[in-house]
């Protein structure tokens, strides 16, 4: 073999190894390629699934309260307290950030709790969050989901649980109560049960509250209080003689 065939021959096996070794790579970084969207694709899908996912639904027990009271959260998600048997239901729609609210819970929560109690008035409390840009930490959000916490823990508390916390409401544009004073402040009012404390700090109910408040707000309420007696609005101040008291 002449030196011409013999160059000609290293030359084209050089080029081979060279053919092989790009295909290699080609081959290595389109398996690359492939994971990657494999896992871009995964990683949304997650995502997608975290966001459609509606998270657990508030869900309230068995409970013995005081002339036939019993409690159950309602099909459009409200916390409803009351004798099967009452003539009359009061919807309240409020936010546990709302001054407003407040100012109603010191004037008509009494009111409320001894129609109650008297098995005349059955209420639904409809506690929403729209009021997070009120504090840096979604104290509104946080507060609401503790809301369903209450109701689940022990419903027969939770008109004291509420006023409780209306009287510790903190001042708008601040921080908002920490989920270990929110637990704090039910362990005042009663709530003492280690599950309540895990469903606020979880904030189990997150999702629940975003969804709800968004379908409340949809049907048009638009401030808070909102105060409906068997499902007409009426003005706050007109409570006493819309349930006859």
């Amino acid at each position: 073999m002449n030196r011409s065939t013999k160059h000609k021959n290293s030359l084209s096996s050089v080029q081979q190894v060279d053919r092989t070794r790009r295909i290699l790579v080609q081959v290595a970084v389109a398996a690359v390629l492939i994971g990657l969207i494999a896992a871009i694709g995964i990683n949304v899908a997650l995502k997608k699934a975290e966001r459609d996912d509606p998270g657990p639904t508030p869900v309230i027990g068995a409970q013995a309260g005081a002339a036939g009271v019993t409690a159950s959260i309602t099909e459009s998600g409200a916390i409803r307290i009351g004798a099967p048997s009452a003539a009359r239901t009061v919807r309240v729609v409020a936010d546990l950030q709302c001054p407003a609210c407040q100012r109603f819970e010191a004037s008509y929560g009494p009111l409320l709790t001894d129609a109650v109690n008297a098995g005349t008035v059955a209420v639904e409390y409809d506690i929403i969050a729209f009021l997070d840009h009120a504090s840096s930490t979604e104290y509104s959000s946080r507060a609401a989901n503790a809301s369903f916490c209450a109701a689940g823990s022990d419903p027969t508390g939770y008109p004291n649980w509420l006023r409780t916390m209306f009287e510790h409401q903190p001042a708008e544009g601040g921080d908002g109560l920490p989920d270990h004073t929110i637990v704090e402040i039910a362990q005042g009012a009663g709530y003492s049960n280690p599950e309540f404390a895990r469903c606020v700090t979880d904030r189990t109910y997150r999702k629940f509250v975003r969804t709800h408040t968004l379908e409340v707000l949809d049907s048009g309420i638009r401030s808070t209080p909102s105060i409906f007696v068997d499902g007409k609005p009426i003005d706050p101040a007109q409570l006493p003689g819309a349930i006859g008291s």
